[in-house]
This record gives C-alpha cells, structure tokens and sequence, in this order.
C-alpha cells in the first residue's frame, strides 16, 4: 500500500493527470490547469472550481490499461484502482435520501451543508448534491424517500449545487455550475449524469481488464501522448507514451502485455496478421497496440494489413473519445 500511496501522491501533484469516481452513466472528474490556484494537504487537492481526495484502503490494486477510441486511430489510458467486490460496494440506495451536514467536506466551510444521496442506485459510488440553500433544502427533503424525477433534476440544474461523489477509494467533489442539456461540460471538475447509460446497470467497460471478483471505483488519467485533458490534439509526445508503458510494466494486466508484446514483435518483422484474441480486453489491446505502433515508426504496410484483420469491433469503442465512456 506504500507504493500505491506514493504512485497516486505524485500524480495528485501532476496538473496534467485527470482523476474520475463513479460508475458508467454517474461520473465525477477532477481536472485543473497547470497556474490554477490550489490547496493541498494528505491525499487532497481543491481549487476554485473542485477538489478530490485520494485514500485508498489496503487492498487496493492499481491496473493500468489502454483502450481504443473511433476508428481514427486514437487511445485512450488510464489506471483503474480497483478493489474485492465487498469492499467496494457503497449503499446503492435507489430513492432520494437525506443524509445531513457533510462532516467529511474537503473545505471546512462546507461541513454544515447538508449531503443529499441522489438515489441512483450505482453500486460503487454515492453520487450526492450538497447544498445550504433553504429552497433548495426543502424541495429536496420533500423529495426524501421518492425517485429522483425530471421535476427535481430541473431544479437541481437551475440552483447548481455542489455535487459530490463518494467512493471506497475517496472523493470528488464539483462547484461549477452544471450546463443546461444542451450545454458543454466545462474543461475543469464536472459531473456526468446519464440515465440511459446508468440503466446498463455496467460497473466498467468490457475492454477493461478489471480483475475477477473486483470492481473499479476510480480512475487516474496520467498525461497522454497524444490529447490535452480537455480531449483536444497536441503534437506525439513519445515522453509521455514512455512513463505510461512503465506504468503497464508495474501495474498492467499479463495477458495484456503479452498481446501487446507479440503485435509489436510480429509487426515489427513484417509478419502476417496473427489470430484474433478471444476476449475485449485482449482484442482492445491488439488494436491499441496497432495505433501505438503508428506513431513508433512501423512499416505503413504491415500496419495496414494488419488492421484490415484486427479492427476492434464498433460496440467495444467509445466513438466521441470520453474516457469514462465504452
């Protein structure tokens, strides 16, 4: 647990790491530039527009991975902490409930609003509002015990209430104001609600190699090679893809590095395409491995072979690069 504690410390000193607790349809992210103003402390990180905590329990086990993302050659990274299914499980309640003041606040300020479970029923994570707005509080304990229904979601997007998002690994939590349906979610600390997405009843994407009996209960991004945290196109750093295959190293799944080491290999001799592996996880990481391998100096050729036998089915890509999405 020293190395995972020294692993995550330095990443929450890294402006350009990403951070996300949730599930699939319920997601908070934390994010900040690299002036902004913060305050730190063990494991913490606030800022004007957010703040995260960072405590993993004894046996929390990092796995670092890669997925694809569209079909124009890009990946996404990141290392899932993932923990034992029990551990990992939070109260799931599926009604509105009152919680009270919320003593564990990252800013002392903020401990006597009071904390509002939003009943979404996610297993690994109690996504809540904080508010202490007398109207709001009000609507919001008549709501007690009831579904979180359009009427209070609507009230919810007018008075923008803080929202935080508690997990067995730590906390998010986002004080910028949540866009209208229409609207963009800002560069810095968000939240995504996604009832179609959240009706899956998903716990992780199938091209994540969570390990059996376990479930993730957040993310860390580490800067990558070839985007910025707001998704947007920055020029190949081969630095950043270097720190990211050492973390694979460290924390990666075997199976997947064995995949990811053969493609290499048989690409680089100018082999024809190998067998297809039988599971997402493994077909993600040949298809990463390809789209690596473009920017590495690979024969055009052989890649181009190999891709027309090992393109990644659509339904295992995220088609609009979310990291938290497929």
């Amino acid at each position: 647990m020293d190395a995972v504690r020294e692993l995550l410390t330095g990443y929450l000193d890294d402006p350009a790491a990403g951070w996300s607790m949730g599930a699939p349809g319920a997601i908070a992210e934390f994010a900040r530039l690299p002036d902004e103003p913060v305050t730190s402390g063990p494991g913490t990180v606030v800022t004007g527009r957010g703040g995260i905590r960072v405590d993993p329990p004894s046996g929390t086990r990092p796995v670092a991975h890669r997925t694809p993302v569209g079909p124009g050659g890009h990946w996404n990274h990141a290392v899932a902490l993932c923990l034992p299914a029990g551990d990992a499980r939070r109260a799931g309640r599926t009604a509105v409930t009152v919680l009270g003041p919320d003593t564990g606040a990252l800013r002392a300020a903020d401990r006597d609003a009071v904390l509002v479970d939003l009943g979404l029923g996610t297993p690994t994570v109690d996504a809540c509002v904080r508010t202490a707005d007398p109207d709001l509080l009000a609507l919001l304990r008549g709501a007690h015990g009831g579904p979180l229904d359009a009427r209070l979601t609507a009230a919810l997007v007018a008075a923008g209430p803080h929202r935080v998002f508690r997990t067995a690994v730590g906390r998010i939590e986002v004080y910028a104001a949540i866009p209208p349906p229409d609207g963009r979610s800002p560069d810095g600390p968000h939240t995504h609600l996604l009832p179609d997405v959240l009706r899956s009843g998903r716990t992780h994407a199938a091209t994540a190699p969570v390990p059996a009996g376990h479930l993730p209960c957040g993310h860390l991004y580490p800067a990558h090679p070839l985007t910025d945290l707001t998704g947007g196109r920055r020029p190949f750093d081969p630095a950043r893809l270097a720190a990211f295959d050492r973390l694979l190293d460290r924390f990666g799944d075997p199976a997947q590095r064995e995949i990811t080491a053969e493609v290499t290999r048989a690409v680089q001799a100018g082999e024809r395409p190998g067998a297809r592996p039988g599971d997402p996880p493994g077909r993600a990481a040949q298809a990463v491995a390809l789209r690596v391998l473009a920017h590495t100096g690979a024969d055009p050729d052989v890649l181009a072979a190999w891709r027309g036998r090992a393109a990644p089915e659509p339904d295992l890509l995220d088609p609009d690069g979310d990291r938290n999405a497929g």
